[in-house]
């Protein structure tokens, strides 16, 4: 990992480490040498990763506020104040608007918007005290092409996605000149767990469809990706970045 040699002395907190991008963020971090706090609601996918990696296991739902609260006084303890947060905790549920799934709106809005929220509230301060000791502090936020390429029946997902593009963009406005980085990454079709959630035969198929025909990107790109952005120079902000398949439009 010499080309994120500056990695090394890092601190970071990644959420959804349980598996996907989160996991191969935090393992790439992990393998950089940064310390990782490892966020996720799965215990034993959580202890996996951490006696691979080092990583310290939080278990948390994103989705409750208390156990939000109680994360950030468990990592402040156990490894201190993080200079690296990525939200990389998200789910996708597709279904037309007329199908009225509520419980799967609430869900997504729940943990892709205001559970990145509260992860931002939570850690933001140390972002701001890191920055203002002349260290690199970094928020990174794990968006979608879905904020702005239109699929149907991924309305509410798509909102979702759309309105972290933008707090990633408003938070700029008020981070970048306290020296911290914002950057919103927008990963296009890539193999995750996410699509094993769809409840809905014909969109499983589509999404199935997709991936024969374009063959998707790997969470590890994504996670290099990141670890490429957070590494450079701390005058450097690579604001935003989309990433696809090769042969996706």
């Amino acid at each position: 990992m010499s080309e994120y040699a500056n990695l090394k002395d890092r601190t970071a907190l990644v959420t959804g480490a349980a598996s996907g991008m989160g996991a191969a963020t935090a393992e790439l971090l992990a393998a950089a040498g940064a310390r990782v706090a490892l966020l996720a609601r799965r215990r034993d996918r959580l202890e996996q990763l951490a006696a691979a990696t080092g990583g310290l296991p939080v278990v948390a739902d994103i989705t409750d506020p208390g156990a939000v609260a109680a994360a950030v006084r468990t990592v402040h303890e156990a490894v201190g104040p993080v200079d690296l947060v990525v939200n990389a905790a998200g789910v996708m549920l597709p279904n037309p608007l007329d199908a009225g799934r509520e419980d799967e709106w609430v869900r997504m809005i729940d943990t892709n918007l205001t559970g990145a929220l509260r992860i931002i509230r939570g850690f933001g301060p140390d972002l701001v005290a890191a920055a203002a000791a002349g260290r690199p502090a970094d928020l990174v936020n794990v968006s979608s092409i879905g904020a702005h390429v239109a699929f149907p029946a991924y309305a509410v997902y798509g909102a979702t996605k759309a309105a972290l593009t933008h707090l990633s963009a408003t938070l700029r406005t008020e981070l970048g000149p306290r020296d911290v980085r914002v950057t919103n990454i927008e990963p296009g079709l890539t193999d995750t767990e996410l699509g094993g959630h769809i409840d809905n035969p014909e969109l499983s198929g589509q999404l199935a469809g997709m991936f024969g025909a374009i063959g998707p990107l790997a969470a590890a790109d994504v996670a290099d990706l990141i670890a490429y952005a957070v590494s450079r120079p701390r005058h450097v902000n690579l604001r935003q970045l989309v990433v696809l398949p090769t042969r996706q439009a």
